[in-house]
């Protein structure tokens, strides 16, 4: 069979599963994520292995440290994916819900009311967490999915899919509910992008080389970020404990991730206070910084940050800062070189905070608040399908109501019209 013939059928095979997971009740899809969550729990060892192969293969692939870590799983990761899907599981079923409903003067009743989309694609690299994510989140909104994983995590993401598939199939659910796409060959995502009859929607998740490619190529509408290139802004009324905390785990706690600071900007008149303090506690942690000419005249032997500097997302112990004189040149500088994805205002001066969060259009803006909390299973959703840096229909971290769409239920009583 040809790899076209291949592909189309795997995802014919999902759209005939999303129609019967449309109709599942609330009832057997968490019973189905609660027992994928203990299975899970019980196969760990089994899946550690497979990603202990994909570790091994790696080693050749000359992979950054940021893709090694996303990639590593361990007891204690296998246990927070597990957490997850029951989270999921716990959540509210966005399917079947009226969002509004009204009665004309012919008497026909009309509803609006969530329905799931179908199909969805995932296109993503290295994280297996993101599998199980995708897979639990689909099935409690009732949508069937395609998860084309990176070839570096292929064996963690087969034995993460073969935990559903065991499941669904003891349920007598369809097993194309949720299907690992088993072609490597990168032409797959090409033939993948053109399947507009089969599949509703496509979301990347990886590097802006892989999202622009998808976006240029498909066509199936796309969810996308390209980049995460979040701030954190110290304000000249921060309380400067709060700030070096906030800004030390924004950028320190997980360096490879999207919502990791990757620029901070400084009052002027507080710098002189809070970057020899920050500097020492960057050093102690491994992390470059590259600053402006006034962050260097308080950090001397820092790197120069060049006009490159601002526009990089680096996940790595890397950091650009740099000095402003005002709110509005803070403001200023994420609007031309943030990705609308996270940036924070350390602030005690509720005015400034709230002129901050009008200015900075990103999907999501903390005050007083790490960046890293820009996740959908800090935000309360059990777990992300993505995060979105658009602003049509679905926008920051995606959870359940991110996979809903809607339709028009109308109820008469013989109407006709005339």
């Amino acid at each position: 069979m040809s790899l076209k013939k291949r592909l189309a059928q795997l995802s014919e095979q999902a759209k005939q599963a999303s129609y019967e997971l449309a109709d599942l009740s609330t009832q057997t899809k968490n019973r189905i994520l609660n027992e994928v969550s203990v299975t899970m729990r019980r196969q760990s060892r089994v899946i550690i292995r497979a990603n202990q192969r994909d570790l091994r293969e790696a080693e050749k692939m000359d992979l950054s440290g940021a893709m090694i870590d996303r990639l590593t799983l361990d007891s204690e990761r296998v246990h927070q994916m597990a957490k997850a899907v029951s989270d999921v599981a716990k959540l509210k079923d966005p399917i079947g819900i009226s969002l509004k409903s009204w009665r004309r003067p012919n008497g026909l009743k009309i509803s609006k009311v969530t329905v799931p989309l179908g199909v969805i694609l995932i296109i993503y690299e290295s994280r297996p967490n993101v599998t199980s994510e995708c897979a639990s989140l689909c099935l409690k909104s009732g949508n069937a999915v395609l998860l084309r994983g990176g070839r570096e995590a292929f064996h963690s993401n087969r034995a993460i899919v073969d935990v559903y598939e065991r499941v669904l199939k003891r349920h007598r659910i369809p097993q194309a509910s949720v299907s690992l796409i088993p072609v490597l060959d990168r032409r797959a995502i090409d033939e993948l992008l053109k399947l507009e009859d089969t599949i509703n929607l496509v979301i990347p998740r990886g590097g802006e080389a892989l999202i622009r490619r998808v976006a240029r190529n498909a066509r199936i509408p796309v969810i996308k970020h390209y980049k995460g290139i979040c701030h954190v802004y110290v304000d000249r009324d921060a309380d400067l404990k709060m700030a070096l905390q906030i800004a030390f785990n924004a950028k320190c706690q997980r360096t490879g991730v999207c919502n990791a600071m990757e620029t901070l900007l400084v009052h002027r008149s507080i710098a002189h206070r809070f970057l020899p303090v920050y500097g020492a506690m960057l050093e102690k942690a491994g992390c470059e910084i590259r600053g402006d000419e006034t962050t260097r005249r308080f950090l001397p032997g820092v790197k120069k940050a060049t006009e490159q500097d601002w526009k990089t997302e680096y996940l790595d112990r890397i950091l650009s800062i740099r000095v402003v004189r005002s709110l509005e040149e803070a403001a200023a500088h994420i609007q031309k070189y943030g990705s609308a994805h996270t940036d924070s205002i350390v602030t005690q001066n509720q005015k400034t905070a709230r002129a901050f969060v009008a200015q900075v259009d990103s999907s999501s803006v903390m005050v007083n608040a790490s960046t890293r909390f820009s996740d959908g299973n800090e935000y309360g959703f059990g777990a992300e399908i993505g995060i979105s840096t658009d602003k049509v229909h679905a926008r920051g971290p995606m959870g359940l109501e991110g996979l809903v769409s809607y339709k028009y239920v109308v109820q008469g009583t013989g109407q006709i019209r005339t």
